[in-house]
């Protein structure tokens, strides 16, 4: 029995060699763990050491062909209208039987928009046209009568030649000499009649010609043509409704009674209030550009066309127009505007070729060693970028020189930001 339990000892493994082993495992994954912890806590530090940023791009914009690129003089903000517009209404009032446009129908002059209930204006004409044809028929009766008035004068004067021939030979008595001569008389009378009759009917016809007319007109007035070429901006009433005259002046949007409001879009134009202290500042021709709110990065070539001679006492202003010059099928009446008044000197030459324009915001635009620059965003690394300006456009800087347009720039660069500096982008929200 004592010689078994030796031999199942002599059989016993070891432990401690395992527990060792253990222990290297445990020491080798906790140094891991500080390696991870320390890069983490290196990269961490270097990241709150870069400073936040916003950034910015630049915008690129294609010049030339008399585009304004001078310093701005001033800004005012006004609304897009067409010089050429109308509300169309019918000339008398009535009900509208038919209506052959909608909103953004473009029409030509003297096109049909629409028509009036025209049944009893019809009748009328037909009943004009019947009083002609009574009147040409009186007309005729009375020539006739004149020439056979005439007819008989002649047969009398002729009997009465005869009679004074027989009554100075003796074989007429003197009573028919005399019955001879009155009956001469008598046809004298009836042809002055006859032409008296002869001028009423023409007179009669006359009238019932410009009743014809009048009618027709009428009737013409039951057809509503468009005054202009242009486009159909509002349509204001439908079929079924009645319609009716609408005065000179009244509002687009509030004129009853109306028809269609019609624009030519090729005469739209700008009209803003500039302040009475500014508006000695411009002049006829003065260059411009306007944006619009709908497309703020679309710019328009302007000028300035007519300064009304009149000020709003309420506001303080004086409107001012100003043509666009290279208006497209964006620009819609009523929408709202911005234009810019630059130097006159520093335009563009209008024969210049179309160039690509780099403009950056003015805030992202420093001051350093006596010249503009900016900071360029490399790999998270602000870079120092010396640029050559050229004017301004609004709030944003013409670069001539510096930039190819495609940069990631810092807005607002910090005071103490120098070239080198680590940055990081601060995001939205």
């Amino acid at each position: 029995m004592t010689d078994l339990k030796n031999e199942l000892a002599s059989l016993r493994l070891d432990a401690e060699p395992a527990r060792s082993r253990k222990g290297l495992w445990i020491t080798v994954a906790v140094l891991v763990l500080i390696a991870a912890a320390g890069a983490l806590a290196w990269r961490s530090r270097a990241a709150f050491a870069a400073t936040e940023v916003e950034t910015t791009r630049p915008v690129i914009e294609q010049t030339g062909a008399g585009q304004s690129v001078g310093t701005a003089i001033l800004t005012a903000s006004g609304y897009v209208v067409a010089r050429r517009k109308a509300v169309v209404s019918a000339k008398i009032q009535g009900r509208l039987a038919q209506l052959r446009v909608e909103e953004g129908s473009y029409v030509r002059e003297n096109e049909i928009l629409a028509r009036l209930e025209s049944d009893d204006y019809e009748a009328q004409v037909r009943r004009a046209r019947a009083q002609v044809q009574q009147a040409e028929a009186s007309r005729s009766s009375a020539a006739a009568q004149i020439r056979r008035a005439e007819a008989d004068l002649a047969e009398a004067r002729r009997q009465l030649t005869v009679n004074e021939r027989l009554a100075k030979e003796e074989i007429l008595p003197t009573d028919s000499l005399d019955a001879s001569r009155s009956r001469v008389r008598v046809l004298e009378a009836a042809i002055g009649q006859a032409n008296a009759d002869a001028e009423r009917a023409e007179a009669s016809l006359q009238q019932s010609h410009a009743d014809l007319r009048y009618a027709e007109a009428l009737l013409q007035n039951t057809v509503i043509r468009a005054p202009f070429s242009g486009v159909v901006v509002k349509k204001m009433a439908e079929v079924g409704e009645s319609v009716a005259p609408i005065p000179p002046g009244v509002n687009l949007s509030t004129s009853s009674g109306a028809i269609v409001a019609l624009a030519d879009l090729a005469t739209l134009e700008v009209e803003v209030d500039v302040a009475e202290a500014n508006v000695a500042k411009l002049k006829s021709g003065q260059p411009a550009e306007v944006t619009v709110e709908a497309f703020p990065d679309k710019r328009y070539r302007a000028e300035l066309r007519q300064v009304i001679p009149t000020a709003d006492r309420t506001k303080a202003t004086v409107m001012v127009k100003v043509t666009i010059l290279d208006k497209d099928e964006n620009l819609k009446p009523e929408m709202s505007a911005k234009a810019t008044f630059v130097e006159p000197q520093v335009a563009a030459d209008p024969a210049a070729p179309a160039r690509p324009m780099v403009l950056v915001s003015q805030r992202a635009v420093v001051t350093r060693d006596g010249g503009p620059h900016v900071f360029e965003i490399v790999d998270g690394t602000a870079r120092l970028q010396a640029i050559t300006t050229s004017g301004t456009r609004q709030d944003r800087v013409v670069v001539s020189d510096g930039l190819a347009g495609s940069e990631t720039l810092v807005l607002n660069p910090p005071e103490g930001l120098k070239d080198g500096d680590k940055v990081r982008i601060r995001r939205a929200g």
